[in-house]
């Protein structure tokens, strides 16, 4: 197997765009390329061939740099086949489950909707590499723009089932602020205490919180937590289904 390095690329003011590689043949991947500048400046400083870019959604802070990249260096853009009509420039349709290889690895795309009705997110198996987009963050998930609770509820326990040390990529750095909303419902988490500790150092260094991980956020992330009674009694939902905890919780965060 191929280990792959990936490289995170800040982009406009919080989001995160990704460039995996392999450190031997130098081929590479771009993951929602928000603007194209900063990638270009990585992959030129990393000496990299930049050969597809894999979409999670079609909002503009993940497509942003899509033509000009691809004009750039002739590569070829990869998307989901049922939102294809909103990704600019999609040269490759892939449909849900499918597999697509690229250097020894087996990319598996995964319908995931709720933030938008065609969002997807890219399980890199054998390197065990989750490109969430804006389905989940660290400590939080997406808004819900074009889906319904239960779609997202569903979208965010896909990701949660997914192997432990399965490192997670989101599209944002937002992670200070999902921490606030998960201290104010899951205060007595000491997990979550320690994760606060991590976060302000790094943050304090100017440094990314991401990736996290599958098992870090069943320890610390609310809406990974939402089958948790302490947070159940918290809300006052007792004898409530996860999912309409996680409902509840979503629309908390939206007016927090």
């Amino acid at each position: 197997m191929s280990l792959l390095q990936v490289n995170l690329v800040h982009c406009l003011s919080d989001n995160y765009s990704y460039i995996i590689s392999n450190p031997i043949t130098k081929k590479a991947i771009v993951v929602d390329p928000a603007e194209a500048e900063p990638v270009i400046n990585s992959i030129e400083k990393l000496g990299l061939k930049l050969e597809y870019i894999l979409i999670t959604h079609h909002h503009a802070d993940h497509v942003g740099g899509n033509h000009e990249l691809k004009e750039k260096y002739n590569c070829k853009i990869i998307g989901f086949k049922n939102d294809s009509d909103r990704i600019p420039g999609i040269d490759i349709q892939i449909k849900d489950k499918e597999i697509f290889n690229f250097e020894d690895e087996e990319i598996e795309l995964n319908f995931a909707p709720g933030h938008t009705s065609g969002h997807i997110f890219y399980f890199f198996k054998k390197n065990k590499l989750a490109f969430v987009g804006d389905v989940v963050f660290s400590l939080g998930c997406g808004r819900i723009f074009e889906g319904t609770p239960e779609q997202m509820y569903k979208s965010v326990m896909k990701i949660k089932s997914l192997p432990e040390d399965t490192k997670i990529y989101c599209g944002h750095e937002y992670t200070e602020s999902n921490l606030k909303f998960c201290l104010a419902y899951d205060g007595d988490n000491n997990n979550l205490k320690k994760r606060e500790d991590e976060v302000r150092e790094l943050r304090q260094k100017g440094l990314p919180t991401i990736p996290t991980t599958i098992s870090d956020e069943k320890k610390n992330n609310i809406f990974f937590r939402c089958d948790e009674n302490t947070i159940i009694e918290k809300l006052g939902l007792r004898g409530s289904e996860p999912q309409m905890v996680f409902k509840k919780l979503r629309e908390l965060k939206d007016n927090f």
